[in-house]
């Protein structure tokens, strides 16, 4: 495996010649070595790490340094893939300097290499100016957890004719404004192959269906940590969660039994 890191340039490259992009979630320094080392491409540091690490029903309680400390974490284990930076509710909807400001953390400070925010053509302006910075910005159509109270729940979007229309245009719109690619959550997949084909950019499928030009999924759900529900988009590729609780009651088991530690594991 090359150790040569993966760029937006390197996207753009693997979109234009069909090559598949694999994407996971990281929040902590093993975890993001141990995709490294598999060879993933892009790590997205997401909010969601409110969820299934803090343990918040959903991704707003997460704030900037929270975010800034698992990004500094992540970055420390890796040097090939792409670290993308997920910018945490109200650090970057409130202004335009905001959103300039803490993107700019995560690259100075967190020591990614992009960001990514939530919203359709209503940040097309807010991506534009943070571009302009020199700051690479992922975007975020369909289902946008941040606004999850605006929709009532996790429902899948694009589902009617306005609202198809709706993220048809953003894509198109978000492009304009310089994304270097953009992920497409919970959204028909037949939905999602028309986007794919009508932006340049690379689109990074969750729960949108195979047409998409890369895929991402949280780590902790593919590897069955977070067992308190599956998404349906979710294959469980482990099932770590019963694999932990086994050998957590094997230890208590042991230590009570005064079977831990053996003479061989002594000093």
């Amino acid at each position: 495996m090359t150790e040569t890191r993966v760029t937006t340039s390197t996207l753009m490259d693997m979109k234009r010649e069909g090559e598949k992009i694999a994407v996971l979630t990281a929040y902590d320094f093993l975890t993001a070595r141990f995709l490294d080392e598999a060879g993933i491409d892009m790590i997205i540091v997401g909010d969601s790490v409110s969820m299934v690490f803090a343990g918040h029903e959903t991704t707003l309680p997460v704030t900037m340094d929270e975010m800034l400390y698992h990004t500094k974490a992540v970055s420390r284990g890796c040097r090939r893939p792409l670290i993308i930076g997920d910018m945490p509710f109200l650090s970057y909807q409130t202004c335009v300097e905001d959103a300039i400001r803490n993107s700019g953390r995560f690259l100075q400070e967190g020591g990614a290499q992009a960001v990514k925010l939530e919203g359709g053509t209503e940040m097309a302006d807010t991506i534009s100016r943070v571009v302009e910075r020199g700051i690479p910005v992922m975007g975020h159509i369909g289902l946008t957890p941040q606004s999850i109270h605006k929709f009532g729940g996790y429902k899948v979007q694009g589902n009617t004719e306005d609202s198809a229309q709706y993220l048809l245009s953003s894509a198109k719109i978000l492009e304009q404004a310089g994304v270097f690619s953009m992920v497409l959550e919970k959204i028909p997949a037949h939905l999602a192959r028309e986007i794919t084909q009508a932006v340049s950019v690379p689109t990074i499928g969750i729960g949108a269906g195979v047409h998409c030009d890369g895929q991402v999924l949280v780590t902790q759900d593919m590897l069955g940590i977070f067992d308190l529900f599956q998404p349906k988009f979710v294959r469980r590729y482990a099932d770590l969660a019963e694999s932990m609780k086994a050998a957590f009651q094997e230890y208590i088991k042991d230590v009570k039994g005064g079977a831990y530690p053996s003479e061989e594991e002594s000093y």
